[in-house]
């Protein structure tokens, strides 16, 4: 049995207190908070638009789409912000983080069930939920983040 076969690798990242995962097949690339263009009449979890490299993302704030209250970071946390550029459905969507963790590899039968609900964040976000040393990494599902009407939205607002 191979690794891939047993295990998968995600892109660890905290927002607040919880770390949360990506898997690192569905990551394009992690780059530094930087200017964020607004966007009016956008839906309250966008955070707004992102030109990297002549490319317009799309920006999404994880805190709103999650309903969580955001605190106002230090400097030196602001340093460690960052933006995951996600492909969903071919697709690039940046996602706000307060600071980059690592990339770990999971072994498949460690991943456990969500339970209803964890941190305020519905279940049909999350792949699944692993039990680690600093409490649990919860692992998202980022084909489930986003309803296909939102995906248009968000698609039409970085053309």
């Amino acid at each position: 049995m191979s690794d891939a076969d047993s295990g998968i690798q995600l892109v660890t990242f905290y927002l607040g207190k919880e770390t949360y995962g990506i898997d690192i097949m569905d990551v394009k690339e992690i780059v530094k908070l930087q200017e964020i263009r607004s966007i009016p009449n956008a839906p309250s979890y966008v955070g707004g638009i992102l030109n990297l490299r002549g490319t317009i993302i799309p920006v999404i704030n994880l805190h709103k789409r999650f309903n969580f209250l955001e605190t106002e970071k230090t400097n030196e946390e602001k340093l460690l912000s960052g933006i995951i550029i996600i492909n969903v459905d071919d697709k690039l969507i940046g996602i706000i983080i307060d600071k980059v963790s690592r990339v770990l590899s999971i072994e498949t039968e460690s991943i456990k069930p969500p339970p209803q609900a964890i941190s305020g964040i519905g279940a049909e976000y999350i792949n699944g939920v692993v039990d680690n040393e600093s409490g649990y990494l919860i692992i998202l599902d980022i084909k489930r983040l986003f309803s296909k009407t939102e995906l248009r939205q968000l698609h039409s607002i970085s053309e």
